[in-house]
């Protein structure tokens, strides 16, 4: 007898803004993701370390660490190479900032919570396109 369990994908929410990770949370949740939300960018390095989600989301500008800095603390760490990365920024140079550091796609802000989903489901299916910008 087999008997498969289905795991739920982990997606990691680093927003110091509560309202948008408390939205995204509860939008990955309906679409059967397990969501991990740190509002606190200076904890979010050691949980994604630990916790080794598929999909880490990040703002862009947030106090103590900057995204662009976590998302080059992940891209240093051998066992998060393949982490997709999806950076949400509402600044004119976040696209620059987010791609040169190694996240995978920007998103700007504001954004439509369906090009959101849409986005993390394509990932966890095709696993990972690189460098893309959506607009």
């Amino acid at each position: 007898m087999v008997i498969q369990t289905m795991v739920k994908n982990k997606v990691f929410i680093c927003d110091d803004d509560i309202g948008i990770a408390s939205t995204l949370d509860l939008i990955f949740k309906m679409v059967d993701s397990e969501t991990i939300i740190e509002t606190d960018s200076s904890r979010a390095y050691d949980q994604i370390v630990s916790l080794r989600p598929e999909i880490v989301i990040v703002d862009l500008n947030m106090p103590v660490v900057s995204g662009k800095d976590l998302i080059r603390m992940i891209r240093k760490t051998p066992q998060l190479k393949k982490t997709f990365i999806l950076c949400i920024s509402a600044t004119d140079d976040g696209r620059d900032v987010a791609l040169e550091a190694g996240a995978n796609m920007i998103l700007p802000k504001p954004f439509d919570m369906d090009d959101i989903i849409a986005i993390v489901e394509n990932v966890l299916k095709t696993k990972f396109p690189k460098n893309t910008v959506y607009e």
